[in-house]
């Protein structure tokens, strides 16, 4: 099962590379994780009440866990998807971040549909281009069609198979 991590700013469109990723490993199951990353505060009555803070999820629309549900409904590889918020902006944090989720591999962010939520949003692909897990880049269809040809057997080989 992989467990593949999307830095994401919660956009609807953020969720079309699921088929695509599907299709890349269409004989797994796979738990998706949208994350957006924030800078922690330096406010300490910020940092108090971090544990109890909700307010990010207004970011969030409504149309976005309905979007997941259908998708959950559509394909049967789809174990979950979850949405994260990361605080923090070292590397063993975001490491710690990765592993507490088992998070296998990472969308690669130039994939993804990113923009900051506010001034405090971090850039995902600082994190991400350092933290040591394979980047998953979704295929074109110039890649698959690409694949498929340098794959199909040649006319010799096809002649041989005949006879």
């Amino acid at each position: 099962m992989k467990t593949i991590f999307i830095p994401t700013d919660f956009s609807l469109n953020s969720l079309d590379c699921i088929t695509n990723l599907c299709e890349q490993y269409e004989n797994e199951s796979l738990n998706f994780i949208f994350v957006h990353a924030f800078k922690l505060s330096d406010s300490i009555s910020e940092l108090l009440m971090l544990s109890r803070r909700s307010r990010e999820y207004d970011y969030i629309p409504d149309g976005f866990y309905e979007r997941c549900n259908q998708i959950k409904a559509e394909c049967p590889q789809v174990v979950s998807i979850r949405t994260e918020f990361f605080f923090g902006s070292t590397m063993a944090t975001f490491r710690n971040f990765l592993e507490a989720n088992d998070v296998t591999c990472i969308l690669n962010p130039k994939d993804c549909s990113y923009t900051s939520l506010n001034k405090s949003s971090l850039d995902p692909f600082v994190l991400t281009s350092k933290c040591g897990l394979p980047i998953v880049s979704l295929l074109t269809i110039k890649k698959l069609v690409t694949e498929q040809v340098e794959n199909a057997p040649t006319a010799k080989q096809m002649i041989a198979e005949a006879y």
